[in-house]
């Protein structure tokens, strides 16, 4: 046996290398604690060998070890090739280092899951724990973690250098673009080193109060600033990991203050109150509310929503400050399941609505805000499939309105006292998408979408808060030229504001506040996002493309590279993002961390896939129930587009990534087409879908039945849904790289999902690719809150991409020297 001891040829070259006088000077107790016992495994030289590694900073190979018994021969070939490599040899020294780890086995208990009269096995149901308390169950998820980080162990050099990277492009003492808001300017503004927000405000000069609204208005530095809300000191104080705030606003009077904040990361919201004079808190803390809230004119009463136990948004309760929260009124109870009730008031101030809403269906009710204590109105009565917002000016209600025979919407004026006698102030149109509308006392912004692209247009209104009579013109339209891009406009400040404010982003461009005075046509670039670390925007080039979907229509794909570092000729890794349902566009957006790829060489691109609302309302339609099909096959054209006829990518250098939705698009596309992939990322998926949407007591299943179907009670839709659902869809076959990521405390879409789609990929999959489940142990379904904590996070995921393509050692474009290369100890 002791012959056997002795398989790795040290020679006197390689002994020289590492030192093996290092044995004597290292610490004995170091290297018994790195090998997990496995020293009485080893021979004398390959004792030494190892010691020498974990002091040369190669400790990385070592970790996670199975005991002794468990893969040794495994082990013999990573210190063999370790040796090899120091004699500068080539040698699959990770690959040797990975085949010794052992990945956590699920334990498999069979459940089986009837529905008309089908049964599926499903052996890994119990890792659901709606109390997040099951040993067994944190014991696996604990062990998935160390799996992952033992994986990832060679790139943690890498993930500290892409984290300073991004960091530094971050300007950390920095300010957003002020509102103006009766005799204030309110802003947010971050200080260096400090992770969260913090509220701010600053009194209006005499000067600013007498000239009135401009597209210049900025904070005056003479007047004193007072913080309404410090997010970091609230944070530290309350001694929590978690942190987000829901919402927060000053009363009428300027007075008080009131925030909602979240410790968690369950989305359930604690409402507060303090007075700004002197910061004390003037009520008990209400619990379990969604967010959202608003004052009355008082500044005496707060209208708020509470949560049920599936965390659906469904009674909105009335508060006096002072009095018991035990005595709230309740001012209206959504019975539905299916709807979710909202609390918004106007621009006006004006006017309170409550407004709820299925998937597909809603209605509003208001009161006057200086009368909280009367009774709500319905404004139009539910309907189904009928969808309506509504704003007011004066006494009109404007409202914009979605129905079967008007799917892209119409604009419509109705009297306050009687909204059914609505008249058409803009048209639908087949090929305009009516987004919304912001409405002041003189003007009105109207957003569209058109041709994947977004525009806006402004209206001037009658004098005195009159109606426009009869239908408008094509009023002033706002449009950028970039081939793909994000915008956003809206009147800011008070409701006499003359501002528009848009908010413009592309690819290539970082976010871009401009504003606008509609009075006078002015405009004032407020503020560019700071790109801190020589960004020069033209070196980057965006490009619109086209694909052919298997039924003919035309996807668009928008992208973005580094002119001077790509080499488009199919050798250049991409990366391609999707996401593809609830109507949500998934538009263009400037991201300062994705530098950190497009300047190592990545073509970064979105499919705008059907499902999704980019083209709009047909396209949502298009990708959704019966038809939700299509959002896979458009995702898979998009990528075969890529490939086949552009040639910017080959198969092995294809990466894919998606959230939530986004994420079952991922597992779904990965069991259709994995020979089309290199690697994914599946952030928070839903990939257990049929399974929760069989599911009443999940939260969110019922109110989604508009957005899938119902497979509790068709067969037809079940039988559809089966179809495409990823868990059940795994098989024999090899997949690309995997990374799936999870929230713990993830409301909307279980932690078990993504934790269920892992087991049984590796139950299945015929191929030695990474598969990782990381699971954010004290988040939710938006991942940490920290700015800088979820840069960590983004390298991490960039880090794990760098390594599936072999590119650890892949420099920023641009960068000199010793500090240009990331020296990571992937192999000695």
């Amino acid at each position: 046996m002791r012959s056997s001891r002795a398989l790795i040829p040290v020679t006197a070259a390689a002994a020289a290398a590492v030192g093996l006088t290092l044995w004597r000077r290292s610490s004995r107790g170091n290297l018994l604690r790195q090998l997990n016992g496995n020293h009485k495994l080893l021979s004398r030289q390959e004792r030494h060998l190892a010691t020498a590694l974990i002091e040369m900073g190669y400790g990385h190979l070592f970790r996670n070890w199975p005991p002794p018994g468990v893969r040794d021969a495994e082990k013999r070939r990573l210190l063999a090739a370790a040796a090899q490599k120091l004699e500068g040899l080539t040698a699959g020294v990770e690959a040797e280092r990975l085949a010794v780890m052992v990945p956590p086995t699920a334990p498999q208990r069979s459940k089986l899951l009837e529905s008309h009269g089908d049964s599926r096995e499903d052996k890994y149901y119990w890792l659901r724990d709606d109390a997040r308390k099951d040993p067994a169950v944190l014991s696996y998820l604990k062990a998935e973690n160390e799996y992952t980080k033992g994986v990832m162990a060679d790139t943690e050099k890498l993930q500290e250098a892409l984290y300073k990277e991004m960091r530094a492009r971050i300007k950390e003492d920095d300010r957003q673009v002020p509102t103006r808001h009766h005799g204030y300017l309110y802003y947010t503004r971050q200080e260096t080193g400090q992770q969260y927000s913090i509220q701010c405000r600053r009194k209006l000069s005499p000067a600013a109060v007498a000239a009135g609204p401009l597209e210049t208005d900025d904070v005056d530095e003479s007047q004193p600033e007072e913080i309404l809300l410090d997010q970091n000191q609230r944070k530290a104080s309350l001694g929590v990991d978690y942190y987000s705030v829901g919402g927060s606003d000053p009363s009428p009077d300027q007075r008080l203050y009131a925030w909602a904040e979240d410790t968690v990361g369950g989305e359930k919201y604690t409402l507060h109150v303090k007075d700004l004079s002197n910061g004390s808190e003037l009520m008990q803390p209400i619990t379990g509310m969604s967010g959202d809230f608003e004052w009355a004119a008082d500044s005496a009463t707060l209208f708020y929503v509470v949560k049920d136990h599936l965390d659906r948004p469904y009674k909105v309760l009335r508060h006096r400050i002072g009095g018991p929260s035990g005595q709230d009124v309740v001012v209206y109870e959504e019975k539905d399941e299916a709807f979710y009730v909202h609390l918004h008031k106007s621009r006006s101030e004006r006017v309170m609505y409550i407004s709820s809403g299925s998937a597909v269906t809603s209605e509003s009710r208001y009161i006057l805000a200086d009368q909280p204590e009367s009774e709500f109105r319905l404004v139009l009565p539910r309907v189904q499939d009928t969808e309506y917002s509504v704003t007011d000016r004066g006494e009109w209600l404007y409202m914009t309105l979605r129905d079967k025979s008007r799917p892209n919407s119409e604009l419509l004026v109705a009297p306050m006292d009687n909204p059914a006698e609505a008249q058409v102030l803009i048209p639908h149109s087949r090929e305009v998408k009516l987004e919304g509308v912001s409405v002041g006392e003189r003007y009105m912004v109207v957003s569209e979408r058109s041709g994947g692209l977004q525009r806006a247009r402004v209206y001037e209104l009658p004098d005195k808060l009159g109606r426009p009579a009869g239908q408008l013109g094509g009023g002033e339209e706002i449009k950028f030229e970039e081939p793909a891009y994000s915008l956003g406009a809206y009147l800011t400040g008070d409701f006499d504001s003359p501002i528009v404010r848009m908010s413009y982003t592309s690819l290539t461009t970082p976010s871009t506040v401009i504003d606008l005075h509609v009075g006078t046509g002015k405009r004032c670039v407020k503020k560019v996002a700071p790109v801190l670390g020589g960004f020069d925007q033209s070196r980057y080039v965006t490009e619109r493309l086209w694909a052919t979907a298997p039924d003919g229509v035309k996807v668009p794909i928008s992208l973005v590279y580094r002119k001077d570092v790509a080499k488009l000729d199919g050798s250049d890794p991409l990366m391609l993002d999707g996401y593809g349902s609830y109507e949500i566009s998934n538009d263009p957006y400037f991201s300062s961390s994705r530098l950190s790829l497009l300047d190592r060489g990545f073509i970064f691109a979105i499919a705008h896939i059907r499902g999704g609302g980019e083209m709009g309302r047909y396209w949502y339609e298009d990708g959704k129930l019966q038809k939700k099909v299509n959002t896979f096959t458009d995702f898979i054209a998009a990528a075969e587009h890529l490939v086949s006829e552009r040639r910017l990518v080959v198969p092995e250098r294809l990466c894919i990534e998606g959230r939530s939705a986004g994420g079952m698009l991922m597992g779904a596309v990965l069991n259709m087409r994995p020979d089309l992939f290199h690697a994914a990322i599946i952030g928070v998926g839903f990939v257990d879908c049929l399974t929760t949407m069989l599911d009443e007591t999940i939260p969110l299943t019922i109110i989604e039945r508009e957005e899938w179907g119902d497979p509790l009670a068709d067969p037809q839709v079940y039988s559809y849904m089966m179809s495409y659902s990823p868990v059940d869809n795994v098989k024999a076959q090899d997949y690309p790289h995997v990374l799936a990521i999870a929230g713990l405390h993830d409301p909307r879409v279980g932690y078990w999902e993504p934790a269920k789609f892992v087991a049984k990929l590796r139950e299945h999959k015929t191929d030695s690719r990474l598969l990782l489940l990381k699971t954010e142990m004290g988040a939710g379904h938006f991942s940490v809150t920290g700015r800088f904590e979820r840069l960590k996070e983004v390298a991490f995921e960039y880090a794990f991409l760098l390594k599936t393509l072999g590119m650890l050692q892949v420099p920023l474009a641009g960068a000199e020297g010793a500090e240009a290369a990331v020296a990571t100890p992937t192999a000695p």
